[in-house]
């Protein structure tokens, strides 16, 4: 596992329970914009860019319990005790190293198109095909290649273009994020131990994690809520903004003991 990073770079809005939102592969915390601003009206929301992602400086490899930890320290930082935790991605992954590690620290949990498994030996081989793309046609020709895999087969070109300007290029940051989710844990045998409201939510049109993968998510964890976003891919609050805002609030309002 790399060192202790700095805290990471954040926003921090809204006033009531904190919730915090861990951004995708291969964005930063802006993929939030919109979303987050939603949120903010009646809580307050945390956005957090991963290690070397977005304004955060790049510090050399990590793993994603990293992230996880780096989450903890933050709010030690924020004076937050405990906070609901959204991940999308590979933020999701954080969010499930984030509930193996500092189960205490978390009072709900949304988990948005992401996966428990680690990657199979089909996937681990497409990592090292990604890999080798950078290398070879550097970040602006993974990025033209990957990302339109993130959005539904529909997706309108400007959709994509606006996926491209909010994609991390740094080729070191993009090389340490493949490597950090090739590298991830199993951590489906973990999933019937997350004893806080859990939400999962994934776009009906997800090519990364589709949905059926995510419904098992949901139920191997007690009590947890599935809701399918109809009309979106792996980016789901994206595509279907309104839908994927709707199922998160709805979640969140809900009296205690009825999540």
């Amino acid at each position: 596992m790399a060192n202790s990073a700095e805290a990471p770079i954040h926003d921090d809005r809204g006033k009531g329970p904190a919730t915090v939102l861990l951004h995708p592969f291969p964005f930063s915390r802006t993929i939030w914009a919109g979303v987050a601003d939603a949120l903010a009206a009646h809580r307050r929301v945390i956005t957090v860019d991963a290690r070397g992602f977005g304004a955060s400086p790049f510090t050399g490899p990590f793993a994603i319990a990293d992230l996880a930890d780096d989450l903890a320290a933050l709010l030690d930082r924020l004076d937050i005790a405990r906070a609901t935790v959204l991940g999308m991605s590979m933020g999701g992954y954080a969010a499930l190293a984030f509930a193996a590690r500092h189960r205490d620290r978390l009072s709900a949990l949304v988990l948005a198109d992401t996966r428990a498994a680690a990657d199979s030996a089909e996937a681990r081989a497409g990592r090292a095909t990604a890999l080798a793309t950078l290398d070879t046609v550097g970040p602006a020709g993974y990025l033209a290649a990957s990302l339109p895999r993130l959005l539904s087969p529909h997706a309108l070109p400007a959709l994509i273009a606006h996926v491209r300007s909010r994609a991390e290029t740094r080729a070191a940051s993009l090389r340490a994020g493949i490597e950090a989710l090739r590298d991830r844990p199993d951590r489906s045998g973990e999933l019937g131990a997350i004893a806080c409201p859990t939400l999962v939510v994934c776009g009906v049109e997800d090519q990364v994690t589709p949905p059926a993968e995510m419904k098992q998510i949901s139920s191997a964890i007690a009590g947890a809520r599935f809701v399918p976003i109809a009309d979106a891919g792996h980016l789901s609050h994206l595509e279907a903004p309104g839908a994927f805002l709707q199922a998160v609030t709805s979640f969140l309002d809900a009296p205690a003991g009825t999540r």
